[in-house]
């Protein structure tokens, strides 16, 4: 049985918690000592670059700043460095970006903490940040899915308001790091699915980036309904896909029965073909893998990274 049909089995018996719970199980010993000597050596600088932010952070004075979500490694200058559940900085050759980005406008879609956006803007270009205007519009397929998701992080963070915990989850995390690093650019909140023209203040965008967040959709192919006629050129997507040598356009549901988190599908990547030709994309292909570790429950992942063109390169004369 190919890896990604057995994940999906997994997903739909246990949940994405229980899954969560047994990759754990796995990269533990009986009594926490962890196997991997490499996960060991993470592990240890992560919890230095904790200590060493929360040192260099200490009495800075923002209300609730030590209940901030950090989901982006950002270096902010200065040896302060936000202690993310993903650092990309060592997967960012991967991901086939420009090094100069001068004269490109570049919408970076969910964005959160805002690494991309930021490393977009660093190489010249001008970025539209986009998340979602509050945690209540996470996409979910019910009212009571989402309802005890947001109670569960009510009582994570602490907090009682949905505006709060959208402040510490979300927009405190990226304003402290956009204020660091003098950053101009726009942040516009917006679900994926209703942007357009109107919402961002501009018809299109040289390049769309789409980080992990397709999987977390109900509607995926709605969604990218509405980024296509955002593009002019280039769409890149990194995200886990299924089976590559598989021909057959799969999109695999791996939510589960029960609410065990909040990712749904899982395409592969003639699924993902399929639906880009569909939207006027015509060269469609994976340039590269961003593979690292998890933070918050230390579970190695690994993602493909999908260009996606609506005009072919031009060859060098």
């Amino acid at each position: 049985m190919r890896l990604y049909r057995r994940a999906a089995l997994a997903l739909a018996e246990h949940g994405i918690a229980g899954v969560a719970h047994r990759a754990r199980r796995r990269l533990l010993r009986p009594h926490g000592e962890t196997l991997d000597p490499q996960m060991v050596a993470v592990k240890g600088a992560y919890q230095r670059l904790v200590a060493s932010f929360h040192e260099r952070t200490r009495g800075i004075g923002i209300e609730g700043f030590d209940k901030y979500y950090w989901y982006h490694t950002i270096d902010l200058g200065g040896g302060l460095v936000t202690p993310g559940d993903y650092d990309y900085r060592a997967a960012l050759p991967s991901f086939k970006f420009a090094d100069n980005m001068t004269g490109l406008s570049v919408l970076d879609v969910g964005s959160a903490t805002g690494f991309f956006a930021f490393e977009f803007e660093r190489r010249g270009a001008e970025v539209t940040s986009v998340e979602i205007p509050s945690i209540e519009q996470w996409d979910a397929p019910n009212g009571d899915d989402r309802d005890s998701l947001i109670q569960e992080y009510r009582a994570e963070f602490g907090v009682t308001t949905v505006e709060e915990l959208q402040r510490l989850h979300l927009d405190g995390p990226f304003e402290f790091c956009r204020d660091r690093l003098h950053s101009q650019m726009r942040r516009c909140h917006s679900t994926i699915y209703q942007l357009s023209p109107a919402v961002l203040g501009r018809a299109s965008f040289d390049l769309v980036f789409i980080g992990d967040v397709l999987l977390h959709l109900i509607s995926p192919f709605t969604a990218l309904g509405a980024v296509a006629p955002l593009c002019a050129d280039t769409l890149v997507i990194s995200q886990e896909i299924g089976d590559e040598d598989e021909r057959r356009p799969l999109m695999v549901y791996r939510g589960g029965e029960r609410r065990g988190g909040d990712t749904y599908w899982l395409p592969n990547l003639a699924c993902f073909e399929a639906m880009l030709r569909r939207l006027g994309f015509r060269t469609i292909s994976v340039v590269g893998y961003n593979t690292g570790v998890y933070r918050r429950d230390w579970i190695p992942y690994h993602r493909a990274i999908i260009h996606a063109r609506k005009h072919p390169a031009v060859a060098p004369s």
